[in-house]
């Protein structure tokens, strides 16, 4: 008989699947934005390189974040009372 996924299991789904379109998109991000300041200063490719470094760097940076919060281990659920030991 298959088991349905549980919660946790949907949420790392979701947050796994959207690694690649943040890491590409924190990559154009950094490179428009350099590219735009190319433009405005004259100062090509210098800003654009620079903004495709700092665009790489975010990139990795939501990557490594989002792979710590998949990979934390599930935590006990808490909900359940647990009764004192001993007599009383």
């Amino acid at each position: 008989m298959a088991t349905t996924p549980d919660a946790r299991t949907i949420r790392m789904i979701g947050q796994l699947s959207t690694i690649g379109l943040a890491f590409v998109f924190a990559l154009v991000m950094g490179f428009g934005g350099g590219y735009w300041l190319d433009n405005q200063f004259g100062t090509k490719p210098w800003l654009s390189l620079l903004g495709f470094a700092i665009g790489l760097a975010a990139g990795i940076l939501n990557v490594v974040r989002t792979m710590k919060v998949v990979s934390a281990p599930a935590s006990e659920p808490t909900d359940t009372p647990t009764a004192p030991r001993g007599g009383a």
